[in-house]
């Protein structure tokens, strides 16, 4: 009997490898992943099954005996069996299983009518399968609905008849390729109706054991004859398999997720804020996601961070960041579920200051003061300090405004220097210049020339001060007047004829000295027709061949004798003023002469 079942059983199974095979494998092809992950994250598509199989029936057919009378037989244990099945996965969990068994194909059950025996039993089955992939070990569970063709234990024939399974089991990985099915535990429900009790063209027994039944057939006669029992099956078994499980084709894992990070402003001085913000792709708004930063400064919550810059450094800086996925206190453990980025800004170096300076006045005299302005400006308002230095005298002042005292400095130009830093120690300088102008001192006073009188008129009174003079002695006069401080020298000069004695006179003859006659003469009209003070005007000859008298003005610190020289004092004692008097008028001529 046990030859009927292998028949049936194996052209089968090799049947269903053929036409699933190449489906399998064209499967695998057009699911490969473009890069291998481990077997936890990246399952097989299909799954091909085979295996040693342990079937324990616990189950009895109820029928009636060749005499008619009740009769019952039990399913014995099949050790020896095969499993096979063809998964096909939906995703990394549940799939879709075609299951087939085969138990006691090759243990002889025994002749007809030889009372019990290892039935043999084939199943074909379908139903869904779901697992758990894992790194080492991938649990499952399946749930299967189909036909099964069940021997009777009493011999009763072959019968098709419907059939669940409900189980799983535990594969250990040993890659991509292949796995060892530890164990397989299912429970199976078959139900199976045979043919009914009787004869079919069997000879009419000699004897008959047992009371008559009256329920027995007729024995119809033949050449050969053959029992057939009938009954009704339920058998509940238990099966347990192990084996070897190829993999072909693999579910790829999720597409991973993205983050992109970005800094702005990407370049700030210190002190200025940075904002750093990511932006997530691919993330699945069922599953919790976690951001995380790290950087110089940094602090963030969500999907945005601050740095602070002040205590940065100048150049460039990085930000890392990174988000997970996954459920709650579950974020990130697989691979596809982190993702990690950066992003960079630069901190600047601080510009130095500039700084400009005036003064004002530019121009004071010695002693003066004047104010120093310096106008400093930070491109990027750091606070600033003031000082100052000069090249001569002082400056006081630690602000933008500062005193400049020129006591002690030469007259000329001083330059005065304006500085400026910041906090950063950064500096900046520049230059002004007072001029300090020399004290006015004013010119010498020198001798100033006036007017001259003449004195060639009066023949027979060549000293005499005409009324001609008047008019100069006026303005001289005048002059005097103004300059309260001046002095006035006449200088009485004389021909040298009038020098020379006439032949007629004695040898010793006293030679009158009109030079000097006609100065003391013109000194005594100013002081007595003019009210000078005698004592400002000063009288001396010149060796000038000349009659006249010249008149100079001596102010207050001039010199006459470097300014005029040539000129020689008149001693006043011994030179007396002659009265200005008139002639007497003999006649009319002489009286015209003497005017």
């Amino acid at each position: 009997m046990h030859a009927r079942i292998s028949k049936l059983a194996l052209p089968a199974i090799a049947l269903l490898c053929v036409v699933l095979a190449p489906v399998a494998l064209k499967a695998q092809d057009s699911a490969k992943p473009a890069a291998k992950a481990a077997v936890g994250d990246s399952p097989s598509r299909w799954d091909i099954f085979a295996g040693y199989s342990f079937f324990w029936p616990k189950g009895t057919v109820n029928g009636l005996d060749q005499n008619g009378m009740p009769t019952s037989s039990t399913y014995k244990t099949n050790r020896v069996g095969l499993t096979e099945s063809l998964s096909y996965f939906f995703n990394n969990h549940l799939g879709w299983q075609i299951d087939s068994g085969q138990h006691d194909l090759f243990i002889d059950t025994g002749g007809n009518n030889t009372g019990y025996s290892n039935s043999g039993i084939f199943s074909m089955q379908t139903g869904p399968i779901y697992r758990w992939p894992g790194t080492k070990v991938t649990p499952f569970v399946h749930a299967l609905a189909g036909a099964a063709r069940v021997e009777g234990p009493d011999h009763q024939p072959y019968t098709w008849g419907p059939t669940v399974t409900a189980g799983g089991g535990f594969d250990y990985n040993i890659g991509h390729r292949f796995s060892i099915r530890l164990i397989q535990a299912d429970w199976e429900y078959i139900h199976d109706d045979f043919n009914p009790p009787g004869y079919e063209g069997a000879p009419p027994p000699l004897f008959v054991s047992g009371p008559a039944n009256p329920m027995a057939r007729p024995m119809t006669p033949g050449p050969v004859g053959i029992y057939q029992p009938g009954g009704r099956a339920n058998i509940s078994a238990a099966r347990l398999s192990a084996g070897v499980v190829f993999h072909m084709g693999q579910i790829a894992p999720p597409a991973p997720i993205t983050i992109a990070c970005s800094a702005s402003p990407s370049s700030v001085y210190p002190g200025e804020p940075v904002t750093v913000t990511a932006a997530p792709g691919g993330l699945d708004p069922k599953l919790n996601s976690v951001y995380s930063w790290s950087g110089d400064g940094v602090t963030g919550k969500g999907a945005t961070a601050s740095v602070a810059t002040a205590a940065l450094a100048p150049g460039t800086h990085t930000v890392d960041c990174g988000v997970k996925e996954g459920k709650p206190g579950k974020e990130g453990l697989k691979p596809w579920q982190v993702a990690n980025s950066t992003a960079t800004f630069t901190v600047k170096q601080f510009e130095p200051p500039t700084i400009s300076c005036s003064a004002n006045p530019a121009t004071i005299k010695p002693g003066e003061t004047s104010t120093i302005t310096a106008t400093g400006v930070s491109p990027q308002n750091r606070p600033l300090t003031y000082s100052y230095l000069a090249s001569g005298g002082t400056v006081n002042g630690s602000g933008s405004s500062a005193t400049y005292n020129s006591t002690g400095a030469p007259t000329g130009p001083v330059q005065v220097t304006c500085n400026v830093s910041d906090d950063k120690g950064q500096t900046a300088s520049s230059t002004t210049t007072v001029t300090i102008e020399a004290p006015y001192v004013p010119p010498a006073p020198h001798t100033q020339a006036l007017c001259s009188i003449t004195f060639d008129k009066d023949k027979r009174r060549p000293a005499r001060v005409d009324n001609e003079a008047k008019a100069c002695l006026d303005e001289v006069a005048l002059d005097m007047q103004k300059q309260s401080d001046a002095k006035l020298v006449i200088v009485g000069e004389s021909t040298a004829k009038e020098k020379t004695p006439p032949r007629h006179a004695r040898k010793h003859a006293k030679v009158e000295d009109l030079a000097a006659q006609r100065a003391v003469n013109t000194k005594a009209y100013l002081v007595s027709e003019k009210g000078i003070d005698a004592s400002r005007i000063s009288v001396a000859t010149s060796p000038t061949d000349s009659q006249s008298a010249q008149n100079y003005l001596v102010p207050a610190g001039a010199n006459f004798v470097s300014d005029v020289a040539g000129t020689t004092s008149v001693d006043e004692s011994l030179v007396k003023a002659q009265a200005r008097k008139d002639l007497p008028q003999r006649h009319h001529h002489a009286k015209k002469a003497a005017q």
